[in-house]
């Protein structure tokens, strides 16, 4: 069998040392004394390097872009003490206050001078170390880092099975990959400002690879394959030629696949289960590096080979046996798989993925999604590329029926079929199936990783919320800002329940700035508190609005600066990094380089997810290792040496509220437009939600995750809250109404003189103007707090007598025996 063989990718770290930084005006020689200070590996990070300059729109605008800015160190102190207001006792918010005074008076000037001098000629001064917070995590990816998009139907019939909706979505799929290696594809705006485009440069044929020192991330340029999973086996065919135009029609491409759907249905599961290699890539990324090692040590086996092509194919694409049977069960496949165990052996789709790289997930019945690697890319850049793929595969569509319909692309591949066949060059476009050598190490391996990745799928839960009553237009006809309309439901929501206010992050996108990622918004804040205590205590509609509107208002100010780079939580964890490598090149023994946290003690989603921007972390210093170090310098044992200053960890990171910001209960991403119909990822911490959200026009999605912690009952308290608050905003416009009809209002005075049934008006269009009569209840039954069953707050109890009261007025008795009604009474609504 012919296999082309492919050298292993090198550290995207080893490439871009060889590349030229985009910002060639600064001078270099008074840099040598900030050089020498740093290592090589410092001096040269990830981050100092873009794509190389070549003539095309994607990147024209790199070079015109700003970098991040790094914030004054008293704003971040002051912006620090302000998100832990809420969530912190006057006792913890005094200790606090102490601790950003001693930093400001001690280290933390001297960390702001480093990190200006660290981030000189550098791209991002966080950059680096955000990459090292993804890379240095040892856990496993699944459910902790990778999150998932669920891309709508296909919405023709024809492409709503497996083999056509994945043929379908691959050639959409290689023509972006066209458009970004040609440097076709339009750049982002945000109202016309260009965004940062580097991470389209790092989507596809990267893979994280995981060593001993912590993973990387390898990229093969000139990779021209997919590998296809199909029951845990692994397939490959050339799909590209050199020059990056498309070597297949999509009638060639969903061949292929039927071959490889049958080829694959030859093995019981059971027996393909055994060899299913990729549930390793779900393993801790230490027990994986030395299982990778094992595939690769004998060179007489096809193991590194195989190891090669899955690394460097352009993406992988998994075709699972099963249908979901519900939207919850739906996002659950596309974030982590199923578990099913048969006979005791594991035959679910978990065993049919490779979490290492960018995977399109088609089940059986032709619903697809996207599960992404998330070190080098946020949400947002992915959203582009899954919304530029669904809206491909229906302009091509449209244009097989009217060949003057318009292309999304700039140019196009000529057409394959009819190409000279020598111009395709040295390709294979055969499926060819990977042929693994099991060794008794690896089948021992397998069997434990499946067994622990089960226990993890089952620790977790996942509900969605499909909330049709009202989207977009409704709540910015009502005056608010979407995504902060939303997040005081997610905050209403959680005090309903438990009373409480937690810390809850989303990401703002800064791709405004060269090489910007996200930075963190603390949604929770004095006024969101304010409202959701009003909101849940007997006050009148007129008061629970006007708390909402100043939370939104708040939460909409910080979005806005978060998106211009002058957060806190990026800033301070770059002062911690800072002071961490200070320590190191003092030989101290009390913190490591890599002592600092994983995203996972601080992540969401992007998106701003997201993200939003999709989802993205919010990275800090483990909570255990900053105790540790806290504990040695403060309580030195005396025969050891003086130990400079720079040793004691400074006091605001060890400051019990710096645990607090960097455990995230809500973990939050809004990321997603019509192309999608969920987006999500797992809960951040073993007590918190996970929660990606998308607002459409005329309804709203939401998929939480949790370590079954009531999620079920938590999308009913969304719910219940979304429909009550339409009804406060109604009664509260209502109420502000002027200039009422003299029709009906002698029609109120004279109350029934006709007869028969009124007829209700229809609302025509969205819910941005509604019309008369276009509540269903009656008056009496819309005076009940019907939205608040979930949950007894003692309200209830009191809007109940209170309505039973007012039905046994006397006055109302007397006319009630005087004037029958004729006909439902309606509420007449104006706005």
């Amino acid at each position: 069998m012919p296999v082309r063989t492919f050298t292993m990718p090198e550290s995207l770290n080893e490439s871009l040392a060889n590349q030229q930084p985009p910002n060639t005006d600064t001078d270099r020689t008074s840099l040598n004394g900030v050089k020498d200070a740093y290592s090589p590996s410092e001096r040269e990070p990830l981050a100092e390097s873009g794509p190389k300059e070549k003539p095309g729109i994607t990147y024209a605008a790199q070079d015109k872009l700003p970098k991040l800015p790094i914030p004054e160190l008293e704003d971040t102190c002051r912006k620090y003490q302000a998100v832990l207001a809420p969530l912190q006792n006057q006792r913890e918010q005094d200790d606090t206050s102490a601790a950003v005074r001693d930093f400001l008076k001690a280290d933390g000037p001297e960390l702001q001078v480093r990190l200006k001098k660290y981030a000189t000629g550098k791209t991002s001064y966080i950059e680096q170390f955000w990459y090292d917070s993804y890379l240095n995590f040892d856990n496993s990816v699944v459910l902790n880092l990778n999150p998932f998009f669920l891309l709508e139907d296909d919405p023709t019939p024809a492409r709503n099975n497996q083999v056509t909706r994945a043929a379908s979505l691959v050639i959409s799929a290689l023509s972006f990959v066209r458009a970004v290696r040609k440097e076709e594809l339009p750049p982002d705006t945000l109202r016309g400002t260009p965004l940062c485009m580097y991470q389209y440069s790092r989507l596809f044929s990267t893979a994280r690879i995981p060593t001993e020192s912590g993973c990387q991330i390898a990229q093969d340029s000139g990779s021209r394959h997919i590998v296809v999973l199909c029951k845990g086996q692994f397939y490959w065919f050339d799909v590209m030629d050199d020059k990056s135009d498309i070597i297949m029609t999509e009638k060639d491409m969903a061949l292929n696949l039927q071959v490889i759907v049958d080829d694959a249905e030859t093995t019981p599961i059971q027996e393909a289960a055994k060899g299913a290699l990729g549930v390793l890539s779900t393993e801790n990324r230490k027990i994986w590096a030395g299982l990778r090692d094992v595939l690769t040590r004998d060179a007489a086996s096809n193991n590194a080979e195989c190891l090669s092509i899955v690394d460097s194919a352009l993406f992988i694409l998994c075709l699972d046996y099963t249908e979901p049977k519900n939207g919850a069960e739906l996002c659950g496949n596309m974030l982590c798989g199923t578990s099913e165990v048969v006979k005791g052996i594991q035959i679910g789709t978990c065993t049919n993925r490779w979490y290492d790289k960018m995977q399109i997930i088609v089940c059986k019945n032709g619903s697809a999604g996207i599960n992404f690697e998330h070190t080098g890319v946020d949400g947002h850049t992915v959203l582009r590329m899954a919304s530029d793929v669904y809206t491909d595969t229906i302009l091509r569509f449209a244009k097989s029926i009217n060949g003057q319909a318009p292309s999304l692309w700039t140019s196009t591949s000529p057409d394959p079929s009819k190409r000279d066949p020598n111009s395709f060059g040295e390709v294979s476009t055969t499926p060819h199936k990977l042929e693994w050598d099991m060794l008794p190490e690896l089948s021992t391996a397998l069997r434990f990783a499946e067994t622990r990745l089960a226990d993890l799928i089952q620790q977790n839960e996942f509900e969605i919320l499909e909330f049709a009553g009202y989207g977009k237009n409704f709540i910015t006809s009502m005056g608010f800002s979407p995504d902060a309309f939303v997040q005081m439901a997610f905050q209403a929501a959680y005090y309903g329940l438990y009373g409480r206010v937690e810390n809850t992050y989303e990401p703002a996108m800064t791709k405004v700035f060269l090489h910007g990622r996200t930075e963190s918004i603390r949604v929770a804040t004095l006024e969101s508190m304010e409202f959701v205590k009003t909101f849940w205590a007997d006050n009148s509609p007129q008061h629970k609005v006007d708390a909402l509107k100043k939370a939104a208002q708040k939460h909409t100010a910080l979005t806005k600066e978060c998106a211009k780079g002058l957060g806190q939580d990026r800033h301070l964890y770059a002062l911690y990094c800072v002071w961490q490598r200070a320590v190191d090149e003092e030989g101290a023994e009390a913190a490591s380089s890599n002592g600092y946290s994983s995203p996972v003690d601080g992540p969401s989603s992007e998106a701003g997810m997201s993200p939003q921007q999709g989802p993205s972390v919010s990275p800090s210093p483990p909570r255990s290792a900053r105790a540790k170090n806290n504990d040695t310098s403060r309580s030195p044992s005396k025969s050891a040496p003086h130990k400079p200053a720079l040793q004691a960890i400074p006091s605001l990171f060890s400051d019990p509220g710096y645990d607090r910001i960097n455990n995230t209960i809500l973990s939050t991403s809004n990321c997603g437009n019509p192309a999608l119909r969920h987006f999500g990822f797992g809960p951040s911490s073993a007590d918190g939600f996970g929660i990606g959200y998308i607002i459409k026009d005329d309804s709203i999605s939401i998929c939480i995750s949790s370590k079954h912690r009531q999620t079920k009952r938590f999308v009913a308290s969304l719910e219940a809250y979304f429909l009550e608050v339409k009804r406060l905003l109604r009664s509260v416009k209502k109420g502000e109404s002027t200039g009422r009809s003299r029709v009906r209002e002698s029609e109120e005075e004279r109350k029934k003189r006709g007869k028969g049934k009124v007829i209700k008006g229809e609302t025509q269009g969205s819910e941005a103007a509604p019309a008369v009569g276009v509540e269903e209840v009656t008056e009496e039954e819309d005076e009940e707090l019907g939205g608040y069953g979930f949950f007894d707050a003692g309200m209830l109890l009191q809007a109940l007598k209170a309505s039973q009261e007012e039905k046994e007025k006397p006055s109302e008795k007397a006319a009630g025996h005087a004037r029958r009604a004729i006909g439902k009474k309606l509420r007449v609504s104006e706005y």
